[in-house]
């Protein structure tokens, strides 16, 4: 074995070995150079293997830091969230309440549609016989619903977003009085088509056709053809009428009824006792031998004009056989639609009537609001015009509630100017105005001295952006000397102020002493304390000085007097500038 290794020392026999012995021959002997058996030994130069739980514990932390890494970048808006369709979030329907009878159903109509594009519309449909409400100032208007359905009684309780009337609210005819019902949504803050203003209004006829003479004494009798009616409030003053055939009107009724043909002074006698027994007001207009009767719509922006022919001969066109047909729509009537539509705040659907008479004549009689009939060959058109004004009705709602403008809008700065007023009083020289404070300063209080100061060690600017002067680079005329002019004290008795930046006086032109008053120098203790003094913000004890000043400047007495106070503002002084230079 040595002889071996002194052969494998040896350089040139070892280039002449093959790779596997030298492989071979240093692998160390396990009975010589090492105790360690075999097994160990292969076990010591086979790599090492990972163990499972490094590699659970190693994957469970790349997880972790992938997660936190994903959330890091969702907070940062780094991910793209248009990969994958958010998924559609479920929003509570808008119910709206269609207030009409059974014969027409209104939810085919909104069937499909969408308010904003993201509400449902639910629709509710019942008469006002069949409603009740209890409205909250903070709750708003909780709606109970009986009708019947198909011989089944339903009862619903429901929040409507939205209402459209389509039934008259009040008719003396048929004894129905439901105008609580509009108070109560009126109450409960419900938008409706039309407005709940407005067919409060429209409750009484003889009301509106009031608004009608104010649109009449607006354009006047060509543009606006009114028919002439008086009215009467009761029974008393029904005596007797100009012209004879008259119309009769008792009350507020609706489709004809309550209208009633009067031919002569005996039947109109007649007719003012009924009124006394209905104890309601009249109207009478002349009685116009009509050719047709003609009736101009609007629904939102579409207009539409019927002519009316009467068949069966009946002075009532609404009565009977009457023949239906479409007619032009003209300026003229554009115009009355238009100009009708404008009461009561607005009207999104209403209808005028007019007679045209067999001389060739036009009257208008009435207007209707959105309880009108509809007629014609276009009912399903209109009725499908009624649904869309009514969704673009809530879909203005739903913006405007989105928005929320601020109730409080800030008002502009509102900038007084500065009046400059001479002080009256004795002159006591010619005296240039003083310097304005600069920007944060102290105002300076008008009819009042302002404070005399001393140069305070740092630089400072001047307010009209002048270069800082500091006390080392002032002329010997500009540096204050105890017994120099800038230190007497004003007419009024105020002393210098310490520290002061407002209204001090221009050093190039020396304040005067007043008349008839000696320079006052001040003690040494005061000198010391300017000298020594810093330059503090003091404030307080300049807005007690200024006070102090205003109130000697208002109480002027003899020198005595003034010599009193002046010692005593200055004691007050030194104990302020005392207490704030601490």
């Amino acid at each position: 074995m040595n002889f071996l290794r002194r052969r494998l020392s040896d350089s040139s026999f070892v280039a002449n070995l093959p790779n596997g012995y030298m492989m071979d021959l240093q692998r160390p002997d396990s009975s010589t150079s090492s105790p360690v058996s075999p097994a160990t030994e292969r076990k010591h130069l086979q790599p090492p293997q990972p163990s499972h739980s490094s590699s659970t514990g190693s994957s469970i932390f790349s997880s972790i830091s992938s997660a936190m890494k994903q959330t890091t970048q969702a907070a940062a808006g780094l991910i793209d969230h248009s990969a994958g369709p958010a998924p559609p979030v479920a929003r509570k329907p808008k119910i709206l309440l269609v207030i009409d009878d059974a014969h027409t159903d209104w939810a085919k109509y909104f069937q499909g549609k969408r308010v904003n594009g993201e509400f449902d519309i639910r629709v509710e449909q019942a008469e006002f016989s069949e409603l009740n409400l209890a409205a909250y100032v903070m709750g708003g208007c909780m709606v109970d619903m009986q009708v019947m359905r198909n011989g089944t009684k339903v009862v619903r309780s429901f929040k409507p977003d939205f209402v459209l009337i389509r039934q008259h609210a009040y008719s003396m005819a048929l004894g129905e009085d439901f105008r609580s019902l509009i108070i109560g949504l009126q109450y409960g803050g419900i938008h409706t088509v039309n407005s709940l203003y407005s067919i409060y209004n429209f409750c009484s006829k003889p009301w509106v056709f009031s608004q009608l003479i104010k649109i009449f004494n607006s354009l006047g009798p060509e543009k606006f053809p009114l028919v002439e009616q008086t009215f009467f409030p009761n029974h008393k003053q029904m005596l007797t009428t100009p012209n004879f055939p008259v119309v009769v009107k008792l009350g507020h009724a609706h489709a004809g009824m309550g209208k009633v043909k009067v031919e002569n002074q005996h039947d109109f006698r007649d007719m003012a006792s009924i009124v006394a027994m209905a104890k309601t007001y009249a109207t009478t207009e002349p009685f116009i031998d009509s050719k047709y009767d003609i009736r101009i719509q609007k629904i939102g922006s579409n207009y539409k004009a019927y002519m009316r022919t009467s068949i069966s001969g009946n002075w009532k066109a609404n009565t009977g056989s009457a023949m239906l047909e479409q007619i032009a729509m003209t300026e003229r009537y554009r115009l009355w639609a238009d100009a009708c539509a404008e009461m009561f705040g607005g009207l999104d659907i209403c209808a005028v009537k007019a007679v045209h008479s067999k001389d060739g004549k036009d009257y208008i009689i009435e207007v209707m609001d959105s309880s009108m009939p509809l007629i014609g060959e276009h009912v399903e058109e209109d009725r499908q015009l009624i649904a869309d004004l009514v969704v673009s009705k809530m879909t203005q709602l739903v913006i405007t509630a989105g928005s929320t403008p601020s109730p409080l809008r800030p008002w502009p700065p509102q900038v007084q100017p500065v009046s400059m007023k001479s002080q009256t009083g004795p002159q006591l020289g010619q005296l240039s105005q003083p310097r304005p404070p600069p920007q944060g300063g102290p105002r300076q209080p008008q009819g009042s001295q302002p404070p005399r100061t001393n140069a305070p060690p740092q630089q400072r600017l001047s307010p009209q952006g002048q270069q800082p002067q500091s006390p080392q680079s002032t002329s010997p005329q500009q540096q204050r000397s105890p017994g120099s002019p800038q230190q007497v004290r004003s007419a009024t008795g105020s002393s210098p102020v310490q520290g002061s930046k407002a209204g001090a006086f221009p050093p190039q032109q020396p304040r005067p002493p007043a008349q008839g008053r000696a320079p006052s120098q001040p003690s040494p203790t005061e000198m010391s304390k300017q000298q020594t003094t810093p330059h503090p913000h003091l404030n307080k004890s300049q807005s007690l000085t200024n006070s102090f000043s205003i109130s000697e400047s208002s109480q002027r007495g003899n020198a005595t007097e003034d010599e009193a106070k002046a010692e005593t503002i200055r004691n007050l002084r030194k104990s302020f500038a005392s207490l704030f230079s601490d």
